[in-house]
């Protein structure tokens, strides 16, 4: 079956498990994926924030961030993306309920019980939900999945964990996915860079000059300066959108172009249609550019 079996909330420095699920899973590989979890969750200050331990049957997903770390098991045939939404999910729900003083002061085991109920609930939702219900959250997972990969281990290297935890020298096989690069600049590509780059220049002398008459003499000319300097700034983040991935490309690049245009609109009467066209034109390459211009290696489906 195709489900969440067990999730819990630890605290990475040590391990200390915080919160859990109730289970009422008796099954030997179960057991025996619980006893690995445990020794992982002692060694996560090691890894990135993002992994997956996968066997046979069962897989742990693990997200960290800051003082805490959610875990869960899930069966093997559960999707990553939806695991790592759970987990997302989890996360922001515990940071919303408790501060991180609270979190380094706890002592024992499960000091927030009271959190138990809140991650069943969850888990339930999550076994139940189906497409509509988690697209959006989906959509942003699978990006970030894509863009950085969690890191693999094979859930029998689990054993060897507790050795290290207690300063073992053993060492785990541990396969991280490679982080891909972006595909090499175009000679267009270079030229889309120059002219945004001089676009921008433009924007900023006419914006920073007429700033210095607007509120010496006609503080009603701050909206023409405000139209200057936003498509500066698009100018930038479209030559950072080009040079770098990020998550979310294609949006952010859509809302650049926009702004270019919009504020470009506006200014008609200080810029001639030459001028407007021209600056448009050098934001829609720039865009066609950015959209263009991939990973060079598609990653791998991501357990789905």
């Amino acid at each position: 079956m195709s489900m969440i079996f067990f999730a819990c909330v630890v605290r990475v420095r040590d391990g200390l498990p915080l919160s859990a699920s109730t289970d009422f899973h008796f099954n030997q590989d179960f057991l025996e994926c619980r006893k690995r979890l445990k020794a992982l969750s002692s060694v996560l200050a090691q890894y990135p924030s993002r992994g997956t331990a996968r066997g046979r049957d069962l897989c742990i997903h693990f997200l960290s961030a800051g003082d805490i770390a959610c875990m869960a098991i899930c069966s093997s045939t559960y999707s990553t993306i939806m695991a790592f939404c759970f987990l997302e999910e989890l996360q922001w729900e515990f940071a919303a309920s408790y501060d991180t003083t609270s979190i380094s002061l706890a002592s024992r085991p499960y000091a927030f019980i009271e959190f138990d109920n809140v991650i069943q609930k969850v888990k339930c939702h999550f076994n139940r939900a189906r497409g509509s219900q988690t697209k959006a959250n989906w959509e942003k997972v699978e990006e970030e999945l894509k863009f950085r990969p969690p890191v693999q281990l094979k859930l029998e290297d689990t054993e060897l964990m507790n050795g290290m935890a207690n300063g073992g020298h053993t060492g785990v096989h541990v396969e991280v996915v490679p982080t891909y690069r972006m595909q090499p600049v175009t000679p267009l590509g270079i030229l889309s860079l120059v002219l945004n780059i001089m676009c921008g220049a433009l924007n900023l002398i006419r914006g920073v000059h007429l700033a210095e008459h607007s509120f010496q003499e006609d503080r009603e000319g701050i909206s023409n300066v405000i139209a200057f300097l936003l498509p500066f700034l698009a100018c930038v983040f479209q030559c950072y959108l080009y040079l770098f991935y990020c998550s979310a490309r294609k949006v952010k690049t859509f809302a650049l172009f926009f702004s270019v245009c919009s504020c470009n609109v506006y200014l008609y009467g200080l810029r001639n249609l030459w001028q407007i066209a021209f600056h448009i034109g050098v934001a829609a390459l720039s865009s066609y550019q950015i959209l263009t211009r991939q990973l060079m290696e598609k990653q791998p489906d991501c357990g789905v």
